[in-house]
């Protein structure tokens, strides 16, 4: 896998490098690697069909131990190390978000309900209206 550091130019990260997954060459039998994942998938779906008769948690232990050599061929991809990072990055970011308190959740939700209902009073009334003149109109 080749990895090329880049120097940023401008912003607040001026000077640091940013690492780019600039990799042409390793993916050239990713598509045998996902192709062995679909077997693997299929092949599971098919055993827990074929195997209805046996107990639940003997499928379940097998259907996990198949998803989970699945999950080990997809991450030998460039796709999979992509999807991989993306989801650690995704964990830090998570991290990072300031979340709302207890109290500003239920003042957020108890007006955006009272909206909710302003509105529906208006359209209810605005219906009535407009049916009303619509029958006046029509006789």
């Amino acid at each position: 896998m080749v990895v090329k550091a880049v120097p940023i130019k401008s912003g607040r990260n001026k000077g640091k490098s940013l690492n780019t997954n600039v990799d042409k060459n390793a993916g050239a039998l990713d598509w045998l690697k996902w192709l062995f994942v679909t077997a693997l998938l299929a092949g599971g779906v098919f055993a827990n069909w074929y195997y209805q008769d046996e107990p639940l948690l003997i499928r379940v232990v097998g259907l996990l131990v198949v998803a989970a050599l699945a999950v080990l061929v997809a991450l030998q991809t460039a796709r999979g190390r992509n999807i991989w990072t993306l989801l650690k990055e995704s964990r830090t970011e998570v991290r990072r978000v300031v979340w709302p308190t207890n109290q500003e959740t239920t003042q957020t939700t108890l007006v955006v309900l009272l909206l909710v209902f302003v509105f529906a009073l208006i359209l209810w009334g605005l219906d009535s209206l407009l049916g009303w003149i619509v029958s006046s109109i029509i006789g």
